[in-house]
């Protein structure tokens, strides 16, 4: 996209619920249901990020539980560290093709380490949504949005 260029920052959520490492797991499955949630960041004392707990994680406590009769209660071991991230400068683009290329709702972005933010695919699509509509552009020019904007004015209609 010329002109418009969107990144991470400017679409992220900074008021997120986190979990501690010290959760036990069940206190940390409480957060997710309480707050109608499907996963959260796990960051240290100092806002560092450790991983994702996610409803995936709650699956492997299920599958513990069931196979080793007493599940592990400590919330770190269920922890995705590996799950992507972004940074707060990560492109529109490239953010919707991690999505595409990696099984996750939310990408964590961190500065050097440290949680700033979360994006979701949601997030993503509400703000593709008002670009669209800030712009009086169709639905079609959706589908090529690397053509919506021309330096910074829409396209629509001169497309293809």
């Amino acid at each position: 996209m010329t002109g418009a260029v969107v990144l991470a920052r400017e679409m992220m959520t900074q008021n997120l619920v986190t979990l501690s490492p010290d959760l036990d797991v069940f206190a940390a499955i409480d957060v997710l249901l309480r707050k109608r949630i499907s996963g959260a960041p796990v960051v240290d004392f100092d806002g560092s990020f450790l991983g994702v707990f996610s409803e995936s994680s709650c699956m492997r406590v299920i599958v513990n539980a069931a196979y080793d009769n007493l599940p592990d209660a400590g919330l770190m071991p269920f922890v995705d560290r590996q799950a992507p991230t972004i940074s707060p400068d990560t492109e529109l683009l490239e953010i919707c093709q991690t999505f595409l290329n990696q099984a996750t709702r939310r990408l964590p972005v961190l500065d050097e380490g440290r949680l700033v933010g979360q994006i979701s695919r949601r997030d993503v699509m509400r703000k593709v949504n008002s670009m669209a509509r800030g712009k009086q552009c169709g639905r079609a020019e959706l589908l090529y949005i690397s053509a919506l904007f021309h330096d910074g004015e829409c396209v629509a209609g001169r497309i293809g």
